[in-house]
C-alpha cells in the first residue's frame, strides 16, 4: 500500500531551477509546491503542513538562512526538514550556520538527481513516520485517558460499594445487637417464672415441663450468643481474655452445661483427664464454649444408650482434647467444610437436630485464637465422629483443683437483703422480684429511671438490679446519678440487661456498675453473686 504523499516546498527565485527540482522529485510521488521568494514561502508555510523545504541559500528578499530561522521559530514547523541548495562553494562555517538555524542537509549545484531524490525521500519518510508516531501517541494518550477515567469511575463505584457494605455491616451489627436484646428480654421473665414455680412448689408431675422450658430458654440464649459471635468474627472483633487456668475448670463448666441434655437423651458420657493438674493460658469462658459446642453436637447425633467420650492427654508440649461419639458419623465430602460458617451437610438437613451452622465455625476460630488446631474425623456414615483439639499448655502448674464433676441444684439462699429491681418490662421485673422474695429478700420494683433514683435512697436499698434500656433515663445515667447520692458509695449496682457485648460491659463499668448480668439470668449465678456481697459493701466480683 502506497503511503499518503507529504508536501514538499521548493523555494528558489529562479523559475528554471524550480522546474528542475520538480522534474527530479516528481518520481517520488509527493506533493510538490513552488515558491519563488522567501515571503511567498512563508505564505505557503502558514497555509500548508510542509514536510521538507528545499530552498536556495541566495535569494533577494530573504536569504535561505533567514528564512530557515523564521520557519523553525514557528512551533508548527519545528519538525520540518530544511535542505539548502547552493551554487557557490559551501565552507564549514556556512554549514555550521545552516545547522544552527535548523538546516538538516546541503546540496551543491550541479545537482545529482538520484542523490537529491534519495535525500528528500529519507526526510519525507522520516516526517511520515514521525507523524504516524505522533498519531499513535495521541491515540495512546486518548486510550490512557479513557482507561484512567474508567478506572477512576470504577474506583469511585468500588468506594461507594465499600461504603455501602460498611454501612450495611454496621446496620447488621446494630440489628443483631438489638435482636439479642429484644430476644433476651422475654426470655428473662420466662426463666424467672419457671424458677419461681420450681422453688415455690415441687410437683413431680410438673418437673418435666419446667425442665423443657428451661432447656429451651438455654437453647435460645445460646443461639443469640452465637449470632453475636458471628458478628464479632466477621468484623474481626472477637476477643479472648487469656489467663492461667486449670483444664479441670474448663471441663467442669462444659459438663455442667451439657448434663441436662445428656440426661434427657439417655446417653452415657465418659470423661478421662490426665493425671495431675494441667495449666492453660486461655480464656476459660471461651474454651468452655468450645467444649460445650462439641459436646452438644455429640449429644444431638448420638442415639439413646450409646456413649460419648471426652478425653484429654498430654502429647509433648501440647494438650490434646478429644470428643468422640457413636453417632451418625460424617460423610467424607462434609469433613473439609464442617468448620465453615453456616455450612449444613445435606445429610443432616432433614434431621431434627436444629442449629444454624455456626457452632463449629466458632470452635475453629476460638481454638485458633488460642494458638491451637481442631480437626474432624470419621470412618463414615453410622460410624460416629471424633473432634480433636490440640492446644499449647503452660509449662508450670497451678494448685490442683477438684475433679470435674457436674454440680446440680440451687445454692443455699444468701442473707436477706433490700433489693430494688428496676426494669420497664413489667413481667421481667415482677418475675425476678417474686423469685428474690422466695429466696428471702425484701424486694421493691420500679419501672422508670427517675423513680429508681428517688426510691433507692428513700427506701434504703442495699442492692439495685438495674436494666439498661429504660424509657426516661437509661441505666447508665441512673447508675451515675445513684453514685452521686449520699448513700451511692454503699450501693451495689448490678446491670441486668439484654445488652451483653464487650462494649456494653465496659460502658457499665465506666458508669459505676459493680457487675453486669445478661438476660436471662441463671438463678445460681445471681444467688452466688448476691451471697458474695458483704453487708454494706459495694464491692462485688464480676461474673
Amino acid at each position: 500500500m502506497r503511503p499518503d504523499p507529504v508536501n514538499i516546498l521548493l523555494v528558489d527565485d529562479q523559475h528554471a531551477k524550480l522546474l528542475t527540482y520538480e522534474a527530479i522529485l516528481a518520481p517520488l510521488g509527493e506533493n510538490l509546491i513552488q515558491a519563488s521568494s522567501g515571503n511567498e514561502a512563508l505564505e505557503r508555510l502558514l497555509k500548508t503542513e510542509i514536510a521538507v523545504v528545499l530552498m536556495d541559500v541566495s535569494m533577494p528578499d530573504l536569504d535561505g538562512f533567514e528564512l530557515a530561522a523564521m520557519i523553525h521559530e514557528h512551533p508548527r514547523h519545528r519538525r520540518t526538514a530544511i535542505i539548502f541548495v547552493s551554487a557557490i562553494h559551501v565552507t564549514d562555517m556556512d554549514r555550521l550556520r545552516g545547522y544552527e538555524v535548523g538546516g538538516v542537509d546541503y546540496v551543491s549545484v550541479p545537482i545529482e538527481p538520484d542523490l537529491l531524490r534519495a535525500r528528500v525521500s529519507v526526510f519525507a519518510d522520516l516526517y511520515r513516520k514521525t507523524q504516524q508516531l505522533e498519531h499513535l501517541n495521541a491515540e495512546l494518550e486518548r486510550r490512557v485517558r479513557e482507561r484512567t477515567a474508567a478506572l477512576e469511575s470504577a474506583a469511585a463505584r468500588l468506594r461507594e460499594s465499600e461504603d455501602l457494605l460498611r454501612e450495611t455491616d454496621r446496620r447488621k451489627d446494630e440489628f443483631l445487637a438489638m435482636l439479642a436484646h429484644e430476644l433476651r428480654n422475654p426470655l428473662a421473665p420466662i426463666r424467672n417464672s419457671v424458677e419461681y414455680m420450681r422453688l415455690k412448689e415441687r410437683d413431680p408431675e410438673l418437673d418435666w415441663s419446667y425442665d423443657v422450658i428451661d432447656r429451651q430458654v438455654d437453647h435460645l440464649t445460646r443461639l443469640v450468643d452465637d449470632l453475636l459471635d458471628v458478628s464479632r468474627i466477621t468484623r474481626g472483633k472477637l476477643e479472648i481474655r487469656r489467663k492461667r487456668v486449670d483444664l479441670s475448670e474448663i471441663v467442669r463448666g462444659a459438663l455442667e452445661a451439657v448434663q441436662p441434655q445428656v440426661t434427657r437423651k439417655g446417653v452415657r458420657l465418659h470423661v478421662s483427664m490426665p493425671p495431675g493438674p494441667v495449666t492453660l493460658h486461655a480464656d476459660a469462658v471461651r474454651m468452655t464454649q468450645v467444649l460445650l459446642n462439641l459436646l452438644d453436637n455429640a449429644v444431638k447425633f448420638t442415639p439413646e444408650g450409646n456413649t460419648i467420650w471426652l478425653t484429654a492427654e498430654r502429647e509433648d508440649e501440647r494438650l490434646v482434647i478429644r470428643v468422640k461419639d457413636q453417632g451418625k458419623g460424617l460423610e467424607p465430602e462434609d469433613i473439609p467444610q464442617l468448620f465453615q460458617m453456616f455450612y449444613q451437610s445435606r445429610h443432616t438437613k432433614t434431621l431434627s437436630v436444629g442449629g444454624l451452622g455456626i457452632g463449629l465455625a466458632l470452635v475453629r476460630r476460638l481454638v485458633e485464637m488460642h494458638g491451637g488446631t481442631v480437626e474432624a474425623r470419621s470412618e463414615g456414615a453410622g460410624m460416629g465422629s471424633e473432634f480433636v483439639i490440640r492446644l499449647p499448655h503452660a509449662p508450670d502448674r497451678i494448685e490442683a483443683g477438684a475433679s470435674p464433676e457436674v454440680e446440680s441444684g440451687i445454692a443455699e439462699p444468701p442473707a436477706s437483703r433490700r433489693i430494688l429491681v428496676v426494669d420497664d418490662n413489667l413481667d421481667s421485673a415482677e418475675s425476678l422480684a417474686l423469685l428474690l422474695r422466695l429466696t428471702g429478700h425484701e424486694v421493691l420494683t420500679v419501672h422508670e429511671g427517675l423513680a429508681a433514683v428517688e426510691r433507692a435512697e428513700s427506701w434504703g436499698a442495699e442492692i439495685v438490679l438495674l436494666d439498661i434500656g429504660l424509657p426516661d433515663l437509661d441505666g447508665y445515667e441512673v447508675a451515675s446519678m445513684l453514685r452521686q447520692r449520699a448513700n451511692g458509695k454503699r450501693l451495689t449496682l448490678i446491670a441486668v440487661t439484654g445488652w451483653g457485648q464487650d462494649a456494653d460491659r465496659r460502658r457499665s463499668r465506666e458508669a459505676g456498675f459493680d457487675a453486669h448480668l445478661t438476660k436471662p439470668i441463671e438463678t445460681t449465678t445471681l444467688q452466688k453473686l448476691l451471697a458474695a456481697i458483704p453487708a454494706g459493701d459495694a464491692e462485688v466480683a464480676q461474673p
